[in-house]
């Protein structure tokens, strides 16, 4: 038996990813780089911090950040346009992006607005990244990867955010109809649902002691996951140890999914 352990490497890969300026999508992004990949990112508002990551990355030949506020299909093309341009193709996309309105929102009170804004941010929008991303990819013919960030909410909902749920439930739904669809053309399509981490958009909840102990009574391993844990997964499904993994829900919530 080799005394070496096993690599999960993307050398010479091609990534797209939303959100990554911070949160999940940076800890994605410092993965896949350091996994040997050259990634394209997104960022809304923080360009200098974006830029700080990119550098921290190894710089403009392996890390560019596009400013891109993803709330409809035709927002996330200056993406994939940017990883052609910059890389010359594209292996990887990971759909990470999404808006969790934290104000509790019943039904009879959630206002036309938000929820178009909700569905446009988290569903429309990736529904854009895809079709340009996978339409680049068939171009390729050499096959490719696509990871979509659902959630536990997506799978067993949240009261008072019927239109995160609803979110993404869809993406859950987008990719199993996507993987059976794009297994032909050697398109990987999965699927990573967290639960709650330690990210910005958590904070204000994480750190309010009644709600933080709150959620964590319904997380079996009793904590927030990091957002390396979350990223870790995604790089794996996109490696070739998963090669046999497609249309998968892969839960990273420390058990929050089996509880409520």
């Amino acid at each position: 038996m080799s005394g070496k352990g096993i690599v999960l490497s993307l050398e010479g890969r091609v990534a797209v990813v939303t959100g990554g300026s911070r949160g999940i999508g940076a800890a994605i992004v410092r993965m896949f780089t350091q996994a040997g990949a050259r990634v394209v990112f997104n960022y809304q508002k923080a360009s200098k911090v974006a830029d700080d990551l990119c550098w921290e990355c190894g710089g403009t030949k392996v890390c560019t950040a596009i400013q891109a506020d993803l709330s409809s299909a035709e927002a996330a093309k200056p993406l994939i346009d940017a990883a052609i341009q910059n890389f010359g193709k594209i292996d990887i996309i990971v759909g990470n992006h999404g808006v969790w309105p934290p104000q509790d929102a019943p039904i009879d009170q959630m206002t036309d607005e938000q929820w178009r804004s909700t569905l446009a941010i988290n569903v429309d929008s990736l529904f854009g990244l895809v079709k340009y991303g996978v339409g680049q990819m068939k171009s390729q013919r050499s096959g490719g990867h696509i990871v979509l960030i659902s959630s536990t909410a997506g799978q067993r909902g949240e009261a008072f955010h019927c239109d995160y749920a609803a979110s993404k439930g869809a993406i859950i739904s987008m990719v199993k109809g996507l993987s059976t669809e794009l297994a032909r053309d050697g398109i990987y399509v999965n699927c990573v649902a967290p639960g709650w981490v330690e990210t910005d958009m958590a904070a204000p909840a994480l750190h309010d002691a009644v709600i933080s102990k709150r959620v964590y009574a319904t997380i079996p391993l009793g904590r927030a996951g990091k957002p390396e844990e979350i990223a870790a997964s995604v790089l794996f499904l996109c490696t070739s140890h998963a090669g046999f993994i497609t249309g998968e829900v892969l839960n990273v919530n420390g058990g929050a999914v089996l509880v409520g």
